[in-house]
Order: C-alpha cells, then sequence, then structure tokens
C-alpha cells in the first residue's frame, strides 16, 4: 500500500507559501547547493504528485519549459490532477484528472503498485487531505522566515491530531525538513514491504 505524503513548504509561524505573505519569495531567494540536491532527490522518490485544480493550472503553466533542477522530475514523474470542473490536462506531460469522491480516488491510488504519494497542491488542497485524514507522513519544508500573515499549513479541525517527528534534517542556509506521522501509524522505518 503506497503512502500519502504531505509536502509543503512554511515559515516558522506555520504560514504557508500560498498567496502573497513574503514567504514564497523567501523560498526562491535561498541559495542553498545542499539543500537544492537533497530537495530534487526527494522529488524523484514520488510514484505520483497531487494537487487541485489551481496548482495545476500554475504548475502546467512553469515546469515544462523551465530548467529549474526540480524541472526533470516535476516534468516526467506523473500528475493527478482533483477536479470536478477541469475537462482535460493536456498542457502537462503525465497529468490525470481524477474527477469523483477525493477519499475514494486517493484510497484508489493507495492501492495500486509503486512508489509513495506526494501531494504538492496549494493549502485548500492539502486542508483537504488533513481533514479527511488520509496524510500517512507531514514533510513540512520550514524556512527561515516569520511572516506574521497568511493562511495556516493546518485547518480548523473538530480535534487535535498528534503527529510524531521520525526525522529531521537541517541544511545550511537555515531551512529545515521535518518528517512527522500520525502517532498511531507505524514508524516508516519498521515498515516491511
Amino acid at each position: 500500500m503506497r503512502k500519502l505524503i504531505l509536502g509543503f513548504y512554511v515559515s516558522l509561524d506555520g504560514k504557508s507559501a500560498d498567496g502573497d505573505n513574503g514567504i514564497r519569495d523567501v523560498m526562491m531567494s535561498i541559495d542553498d547547493p545542499q539543500q537544492e540536491r537533497y530537495f530534487v532527490s526527494r522529488l524523484w522518490e514520488a510514484g505520483a504528485f497531487l494537487m487541485g485544480r489551481n496548482t495545476y493550472e500554475i504548475m502546467a503553466g512553469y515546469w515544462p519549459s523551465s530548467d529549474h533542477p526540480s524541472a526533470k522530475a516535476m516534468n516526467e514523474i506523473p500528475k493527478v490532477v482533483f477536479s470536478r470542473t477541469l475537462q482535460a490536462a493536456d498542457d502537462w506531460p503525465e497529468t490525470r484528472i481524477a474527477g469523483g469522491d477525493t477519499a475514494e480516488e486517493i484510497a484508489k491510488l493507495k492501492a495500486e503498485p509503486g512508489k509513495d504519494l506526494v501531494a504538492a497542491g496549494g493549502t485548500a488542497f492539502m486542508h483537504s487531505l488533513i481533514k479527511l485524514g488520509v496524510v500517512d507522513e507531514y514533510r513540512l519544508w520550514v524556512l527561515p522566515a516569520v511572516t506574521g500573515k497568511g493562511a495556516p499549513l493546518f485547518p480548523e479541525l473538530d480535534q487535535a491530531v498528534k503527529l510524531r517527528l521520525v526525522k529531521s534534517t537541517a541544511f545550511p542556509s537555515g531551512v529545515l525538513e521535518l518528517v512527522y506521522v500520525p502517532a498511531d501509524k507505524q514508524d516508516p522505518a519498521s515498515d516491511t514491504r
């Protein structure tokens, strides 16, 4: 069974890189070749990238012609766009549309053979996955900046979700990769898949 990994850049105060709060500019200004190589190697671990329609439209307009170090992975790894309104996803190779119930579509994708799934969408899409309880791992890329405004990564929930830190990696630029799993899930290091 494939895992669903939620990967996302956040500020130190937990605000997402969506919108106009300056965090995206901080993210783009960081010059850290070690972190960049590591990030690209993590991208190649994905069996598919999952995203909502808005993120798809932004990324499909950028990645196919980009020479960014992440472009090859972003273009070659399959993508699944969750949308009930999008009719075609021809703008970006290796892309298909999941138009049904999100939880059911996620269950089908998890049951397929292959590498893990990585949710690479915007905040609204991430919130929907968190609320559905389908996330198996949170891979947070914490940027060395505070914004004081913007959308929080985690939505308001009916009850607290307890997480367990399973890995942390610090980079020279101050970027941290923090990997959490729900506290009631098995430790990935002991997974015998």
